[in-house]
């Protein structure tokens, strides 16, 4: 017996879940959140890699980037961003459909903030100290 595959999640949300769009792209808060405001900008068309989309793609999930960044600026007044891609299952990628992370990050939320992005492999992360 065959199991049925999921439909992909970005291509079978409901309306209520966006934000905004454009003609390439959506935006929708993160269903799982890491902070207030966390938002994912997704393409329309069903594409796993952000080095698969087209020019004009990228061009629409950067603008609705840059919106994500305004109505999150203006609603949290974060202190900072993390700006995320996990391209394929080796990088932690669990939802096969490209997906951009806008991760507000505010004052306080770690003890040490250093490194950002870098702790996706913690025992390379701390590089200022392991000199």
């Amino acid at each position: 017996m065959t199991a049925t595959p999921k439909p992909c999640p970005f291509c079978t949300l409901p309306d209520s879940r966006i934000v905004e769009e454009n003609e390439h792209a959506i935006l929708i808060l993160d269903g799982f959140p890491v902070s207030p405001g966390h938002s994912l900008v997704i393409p329309k068309r069903h594409v796993a890699s952000f080095f698969e989309i087209t020019d004009i793609e990228r061009a629409a999930l950067f603008k609705l980037l840059d919106r994500a960044k305004d109505l999150v600026s203006n609603v949290h007044q974060p202190d900072g961003y993390n700006i995320g891609i996990n391209d394929g299952a080796a990088a932690g990628q669990t939802v096969p459909h490209l997906h951009i992370h806008l991760i507000p990050r505010y004052d306080g939320d770690l003890v040490d903030p250093r490194g950002g992005v870098r702790w996706v492999i913690p025992d390379k992360a701390d590089y200022w100290t392991q000199r």
